[in-house]
Protein backbone atom coordinates (compact mmCIF):
# COMPACT_ATOMS: atom_id res chain seq x y z
CA UNK A 1 0.00 0.00 0.00
CA UNK A 2 2.89 2.38 0.75
CA UNK A 3 4.42 1.77 -2.68
CA UNK A 4 1.16 2.81 -4.33
CA UNK A 5 0.94 5.90 -2.13
CA UNK A 6 4.49 7.06 -2.87
CA UNK A 7 3.93 6.38 -6.57
CA UNK A 8 0.88 8.67 -6.42
CA UNK A 9 2.95 11.42 -4.82
CA UNK A 10 5.69 11.01 -7.42
CA UNK A 11 3.18 11.20 -10.26
CA UNK A 12 1.54 14.24 -8.70
CA UNK A 13 4.85 16.10 -8.37
CA UNK A 14 5.95 15.07 -11.86
CA UNK A 15 2.79 15.92 -13.75
CA UNK A 16 1.27 18.69 -11.67
CA UNK A 17 1.69 21.94 -13.52
CA UNK A 18 -0.45 24.54 -11.88
CA UNK A 19 -2.11 23.60 -8.63
CA UNK A 20 -5.57 25.10 -8.25
CA UNK A 21 -6.07 26.21 -4.68
CA UNK A 22 -9.85 26.46 -4.54
CA UNK A 23 -10.14 23.88 -1.74
CA UNK A 24 -10.00 25.51 1.68
CA UNK A 25 -8.12 24.47 4.80
CA UNK A 26 -9.85 22.97 7.82
CA UNK A 27 -9.62 25.64 10.51
CA UNK A 28 -10.97 26.37 14.01
CA UNK A 29 -10.78 29.70 15.81
CA UNK A 30 -10.62 33.37 15.02
CA UNK A 31 -8.64 34.35 11.95
CA UNK A 32 -7.44 37.36 13.99
CA UNK A 33 -6.00 35.19 16.79
CA UNK A 34 -2.52 36.15 17.96
CA UNK A 35 -1.29 32.56 17.88
CA UNK A 36 -1.45 30.47 14.72
CA UNK A 37 -1.16 26.74 15.27
CA UNK A 38 -0.74 24.41 12.30
CA UNK A 39 -1.08 20.67 12.84
CA UNK A 40 0.29 18.34 10.17
CA UNK A 41 -1.42 15.00 10.56
CA UNK A 42 -2.32 11.71 8.93
CA UNK A 43 -5.78 10.24 9.47
CA UNK A 44 -4.35 6.73 10.03
CA UNK A 45 -1.87 7.94 12.66
CA UNK A 46 -2.87 6.77 16.20
CA UNK A 47 -0.94 9.66 17.81
CA UNK A 48 -2.93 12.10 15.68
CA UNK A 49 -6.17 10.48 16.85
CA UNK A 50 -4.93 10.86 20.44
CA UNK A 51 -4.25 14.55 19.76
CA UNK A 52 -7.87 15.00 18.64
CA UNK A 53 -9.19 13.02 21.60
CA UNK A 54 -6.96 14.26 24.43
CA UNK A 55 -5.31 17.56 23.48
CA UNK A 56 -7.65 19.33 21.06
CA UNK A 57 -10.66 19.55 23.44
CA UNK A 58 -8.52 21.34 26.07
CA UNK A 59 -7.00 23.64 23.44
CA UNK A 60 -10.47 24.43 22.14
CA UNK A 61 -11.87 25.20 25.58
CA UNK A 62 -8.97 27.31 26.83
CA UNK A 63 -7.49 28.94 23.75
CA UNK A 64 -9.50 28.45 20.55
CA UNK A 65 -12.96 29.40 21.82
CA UNK A 66 -11.46 32.38 23.67
CA UNK A 67 -9.92 33.78 20.47
CA UNK A 68 -6.28 33.25 21.45
CA UNK A 69 -5.48 30.46 18.97
CA UNK A 70 -6.37 29.81 15.37
CA UNK A 71 -5.70 26.16 14.57
CA UNK A 72 -5.31 24.85 11.04
CA UNK A 73 -5.29 21.14 10.30
CA UNK A 74 -3.06 20.23 7.36
CA UNK A 75 -2.82 16.95 5.55
CA UNK A 76 0.26 14.79 5.71
CA UNK A 77 -1.13 11.38 4.73
CA UNK A 78 1.25 8.53 5.44
CA UNK A 79 -0.58 5.97 3.32
CA UNK A 80 -3.38 5.55 0.80
CA UNK A 81 -6.01 4.98 3.49
CA UNK A 82 -5.13 8.34 5.10
CA UNK A 83 -5.25 10.03 1.69
CA UNK A 84 -8.75 8.67 1.08
CA UNK A 85 -9.93 9.72 4.55
CA UNK A 86 -8.46 13.20 3.99
CA UNK A 87 -10.48 13.51 0.80
CA UNK A 88 -13.64 12.79 2.80
CA UNK A 89 -12.69 15.35 5.48
CA UNK A 90 -12.41 18.04 2.78
CA UNK A 91 -15.32 16.93 0.65
CA UNK A 92 -17.82 19.54 1.83
CA UNK A 93 -15.12 22.20 1.35
CA UNK A 94 -16.54 24.36 4.13
CA UNK A 95 -13.42 24.56 6.33
CA UNK A 96 -15.35 23.00 9.21
CA UNK A 97 -13.51 20.44 11.32
CA UNK A 98 -16.47 18.24 12.32
CA UNK A 99 -15.86 15.50 9.74
CA UNK A 100 -12.14 15.48 10.52
CA UNK A 101 -12.77 15.04 14.26
CA UNK A 102 -15.37 12.35 13.54
CA UNK A 103 -12.89 10.39 11.42
CA UNK A 104 -10.24 10.59 14.15
CA UNK A 105 -12.62 9.64 16.94
CA UNK A 106 -13.73 6.61 14.90
CA UNK A 107 -10.27 5.73 13.55
CA UNK A 108 -10.23 2.25 15.11
CA UNK A 109 -13.47 1.40 13.27
CA UNK A 110 -12.27 2.21 9.77
CA UNK A 111 -8.43 2.25 9.69
CA UNK A 112 -8.09 -1.50 9.56
CA UNK A 113 -8.14 -4.18 6.93
CA UNK A 114 -5.91 -6.35 4.79
CA UNK A 115 -6.04 -4.02 1.80
CA UNK A 116 -7.27 -0.61 0.69
CA UNK A 117 -10.63 -2.02 -0.48
CA UNK A 118 -11.40 -3.24 3.04
CA UNK A 119 -10.36 0.08 4.55
CA UNK A 120 -12.50 1.97 2.02
CA UNK A 121 -15.49 -0.26 2.88
CA UNK A 122 -14.97 0.53 6.57
CA UNK A 123 -14.75 4.25 5.76
CA UNK A 124 -17.92 4.06 3.70
CA UNK A 125 -19.81 2.37 6.55
CA UNK A 126 -18.90 4.98 9.17
CA UNK A 127 -19.68 7.84 6.76
CA UNK A 128 -23.06 6.31 5.89
CA UNK A 129 -23.81 5.91 9.62
CA UNK A 130 -22.93 9.54 10.36
CA UNK A 131 -24.98 12.71 10.23
CA UNK A 132 -22.80 14.05 7.42
CA UNK A 133 -24.35 14.09 4.00
CA UNK A 134 -21.36 13.02 1.93
CA UNK A 135 -21.44 11.22 -1.39
CA UNK A 136 -18.70 8.72 -0.63
CA UNK A 137 -17.70 7.67 -4.16
CA UNK A 138 -17.85 11.23 -5.49
CA UNK A 139 -15.57 12.44 -2.69
CA UNK A 140 -13.17 9.54 -3.03
CA UNK A 141 -12.79 10.18 -6.76
CA UNK A 142 -12.44 13.97 -6.49
CA UNK A 143 -9.13 14.78 -8.22
CA UNK A 144 -9.08 18.44 -7.04
CA UNK A 145 -9.26 17.39 -3.40
CA UNK A 146 -6.66 14.68 -3.93
CA UNK A 147 -4.30 17.23 -5.50
CA UNK A 148 -4.93 19.61 -2.60
CA UNK A 149 -4.14 16.93 0.01
CA UNK A 150 -0.96 15.81 -1.74
CA UNK A 151 0.17 19.40 -2.28
CA UNK A 152 -0.22 20.10 1.45
CA UNK A 153 1.93 17.07 2.23
CA UNK A 154 4.63 18.14 -0.23
CA UNK A 155 4.61 21.75 1.00
CA UNK A 156 4.81 20.61 4.64
CA UNK A 157 7.91 18.61 3.89
CA UNK A 158 9.51 21.40 1.85
CA UNK A 159 8.71 24.33 4.15
CA UNK A 160 8.88 22.76 7.63
CA UNK A 161 10.82 19.53 7.00
CA UNK A 162 7.86 17.49 8.24
CA UNK A 163 8.83 13.84 8.54
CA UNK A 164 6.12 12.37 10.76
CA UNK A 165 2.79 13.05 12.35
CA UNK A 166 1.52 14.80 14.27
CA UNK A 167 3.81 17.79 13.86
CA UNK A 168 2.83 21.16 15.30
CA UNK A 169 3.94 24.54 14.01
CA UNK A 170 3.25 27.40 16.41
CA UNK A 171 3.65 30.87 14.88
CA UNK A 172 5.91 29.42 12.18
CA UNK A 173 8.14 27.55 14.70
CA UNK A 174 8.23 23.76 14.85
CA UNK A 175 7.13 22.48 18.27
CA UNK A 176 9.83 20.07 19.42
CA UNK A 177 8.50 18.88 22.77
CA UNK A 178 6.23 15.94 23.57
CA UNK A 179 2.78 16.78 22.23
CA UNK A 180 0.46 17.06 25.19
CA UNK A 181 -1.74 19.85 26.50
CA UNK A 182 0.60 20.77 29.37
CA UNK A 183 3.60 21.35 27.05
CA UNK A 184 1.58 23.24 24.46
CA UNK A 185 -0.05 25.39 27.15
CA UNK A 186 3.37 26.44 28.51
CA UNK A 187 4.46 27.68 25.07
CA UNK A 188 1.15 29.46 24.42
CA UNK A 189 1.17 31.22 27.78
CA UNK A 190 4.64 32.60 27.02
CA UNK A 191 3.32 34.03 23.73
CA UNK A 192 0.22 35.70 25.15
Amino acid sequence: MKKIFYTLIFLFVTFSSSFSNDIIHIVDGSKDAKIKLIVYESLTCPSCANFHKDVYPELKKEFIDTGIINIEFRNFPLDLAALNASKLAHCKNDGNSNILHYLYLNQKSWAKGNNILEVNNNLKKIIENSKFEIEFEKCLNNKKIEDFVLEERINGHKKYKIEGTPTLIINEEKFDKTINFKNIKKIIEKMI
